[in-house]
């Protein structure tokens, strides 16, 4: 009879919580069509026709040391790279298919490569795991939500044998959380439909992977897919429930709670334009000011952000992708101390931007100039030790102007007679509490 052991948990996510930054990589031979990861499915396009993309794919360009240092230099503290998707193509040296990147002119292990590099820099790894694979010929076909052959009728009446699929399945993660190192996150994606929990063999899944990987984090996607939140918000959560709730392209409005209300640990996982992998028209990139308004609103509400990368074909990380993660790096490089460590603050979100939280030190997150002195609701003058810019450690005078003696129960400070904030993005101040 399983327990959940909720203090083993707290420890095992502490890390998670205190990092909140990291970095996403969808990456395979879908680069090389360049229209997005669910290429094979949107377009039905056959294993035949899919082919010659997997003959085609060498990333001369491939450097993932580049990619950590910008990782790193961003302020993200873990990377995800997709190990397999969900057209079954993998990443990694695989002993179980020839379906992998060493049989492609790339012949290397990519994935390897990925990981040794990111820790080289410092950085958590993790590997994004596909439990649906639209290559092997087990899984599901017609008939299936999103397989590519779903309405042909040539597989119409194929029989499937579902378990050899799960023992091919379950070996490939056994491979990964074998031959790697350590792993600090197993992200799957994700069940549907009746393909959920048990259906994946999950509990077996899942002590396999703990017994190999003991620290590793799991996200919730054996139990349900990027709209659910599962069994972990409920006082007895199943044994494959995962570690951490993983909403997609959407900052939860008021953050996730469990049951017993307290704040649970989750990360949004968002893309920096309208696709996962690498897509060559898709230029709508959200610029970096809006990431990191985002990103200051998953902290605030207790949660991390995994921010999405589509290396093209070659290995390379898009310009466009490149340009907002420098600027991200800018801001992050006076005002990391405000993300890292930091969450929900327990006050009411103000009119003016928004407020983290680590010990006693509150940041205001100041996306708005005032008309005079800035509001700091949510704490009382006599709290108050002292106010700092962040970005430069200047102090920040507690205002004694007779226009703010109205509203004793407010404290304001001044930055000086600019209208201008100093970070028109997001000028942070670190309140220090008595």
């Amino acid at each position: 009879m399983f327990t959940f052991d909720r203090e083993a948990y707290k420890k095992r996510v502490e890390w998670f919580q205190h990092d909140r930054f990291g970095m996403f990589i969808h990456w395979g031979i879908y680069a090389v069509p360049a229209r997005g990861e669910w290429v094979r499915s949107q377009e039905r396009i056959s294993v035949e026709d899919y082919q010659p993309y997997f003959d085609e794919f060498n990333p001369t360009d491939y450097n993932p040391r580049q990619w950590a240092r910008l990782a790193k230099e961003a302020g993200m503290k873990y990377a995800v790279l997709t190990a397999k998707h969900h057209d079954g193509f993998c990443l990694f040296d695989s002993k179980l298919t020839d379906y992998k990147a060493t049989n492609t002119p790339a012949g290397r292990d990519l994935v390897r490569e990925f990981l040794e590099a990111f820790r080289a820099e410092g950085l958590k790894v993790g590997l994004y795991y596909s439990v649906i694979d639209w290559h092997h010929p087990d899984f599901p076909h017609y008939g299936d939500r999103q397989h590519p052959e779903r309405d042909n009728p040539a597989f119409k009446g194929v029989q499937h044998d579902f378990d050899r699929y799960l023992e091919y399945m379950h070996g490939q993660v056994r491979e990964l959380c074998t031959n790697y190192g350590k792993l600090d996150i197993m992200w799957f994606d994700f069940s549907y439909d009746d393909m959920t929990g048990e259906k994946w063999r999950a509990t077996e899944l899942v002590r396999m992977i703990r017994g190999l990987q003991p620290d590793v984090i799991m996200d919730n996607r054996l139990e349900v897919s990027g709209s659910g939140f599962g069994s972990l918000l409920t006082q007895n959560p199943t044994e494959f429930c995962g570690d951490f709730v993983s909403p997609e392209q959407i900052i939860p409005p008021k953050g996730i709670f469990d049951e017993m209300g307290e704040p649970a640990v989750w990360e949004a996982c968002i893309t920096m334009n309208n696709n996962w992998g690498y897509h060559l028209t898709d230029k709508a990139f959200k610029p970096a000011s809006l990431i990191l308004h985002k990103l200051v609103e998953c902290v605030s509400k207790g949660g991390n952000m995994l921010l999405n990368v589509g290396p093209d074909a070659h290995g390379c990380i898009p310009r466009e992708s490149v340009e907002i993660l420098l600027q991200i790096a800018a801001w992050m490089h006076k005002n990391g101390a405000s993300i890292h460590g930091c969450g929900y603050a327990g006050i009411p979100k103000p009119e003016n931007g928004r407020v983290t939280r680590k010990g006693n030190k509150l940041y205001y997150h100041i996306y708005e100039a005032a008309i005079g002195d800035i509001p700091l609701e949510g704490v009382r003058r006599d709290e108050v030790e002292k106010v700092r810019l962040l970005s430069t450690g200047a102090e920040v005078p507690i205002s004694n102007s007779w226009m703010t003696q109205n509203y004793p129960e407010t404290v304001f400070v001044t930055l000086g007679p600019s209208p201008i904030l100093p970070d028109p993005v997001d000028t942070v101040l670190e309140v220090t509490l008595k």
